[in-house]
């Protein structure tokens, strides 16, 4: 079933680095309206969420990843979380299904798929789920941290250290972010045979 990918993390292009101007993209959500950037013109940052309905790890991080919505919308930091993955390796990430999974358990933040994988090419996304936060900066949406959610992927009770919770209560008291970047545990992208 994955013979079909030729394409390695070698082929993908590096993506974005802390520090860079957020690339901003065109995406499909669940309610069928596109999703950009300008979308959160008025957002004091996004918490960018790549993940995904199959992969074992988004499921474990999805109620965390809920729980960063409820925590940081009403702050001005919302969840987007977008699908990158080729519903034709992976068809419990098709829209449909991602409408389903959204609807099942309540999610209140966009859910988009990126159909064409641009987006996560862009940004330089290899796992779900892969946060990228994003400040709006004098109206200027800048890459501030990249990385994994927490330091523990398979049990939320035993989480030491918040990486995204600290970098959004750090930039909310005007503080840097420390550490910026994170290795992101979870599955690889199922990326097109291109």
């Amino acid at each position: 079933m994955f013979s079909a990918i030729s394409m390695s993390a070698a082929d993908l292009p590096d993506g974005v680095k802390v520090g860079d101007v957020a690339p901003d993209f065109n995406i499909k959500n669940i309610d069928n309206k596109r999703i950009s950037l300008s979308t959160f013109k008025d957002a004091k940052g996004i918490i960018l969420v790549f993940t995904c309905n199959s992969c074992p790890f988004a499921k474990k991080y999805e109620d965390r990843i809920m729980n960063l919505h409820t925590m940081y919308a009403g702050k001005g930091w919302p969840v987007l979380a977008v699908n990158p993955n080729d519903s034709t390796i992976a068809e419990e990430d098709s829209f449909s299904a991602m409408q389903e999974r959204a609807t099942e358990r309540g999610y209140r933040f966009p859910y988009a798929l990126d159909e064409t994988q641009a987006m996560a090419m862009k940004y330089g996304a290899r796992r779900t789920p892969h946060v990228f936060l994003i400040q709006n900066i004098n109206s200027k949406f800048t890459v501030t941290y990249i990385g994994a959610i927490d330091d523990n992927a398979n049990d939320s009770s035993k989480v030491e250290t918040r990486f995204v919770e600290n970098a959004i209560d750090n930039m909310i008291k005007g503080e840097p972010v420390e550490p910026s970047m994170t290795k992101a545990i979870g599955c690889t992208i199922k990326w097109r045979n291109l």
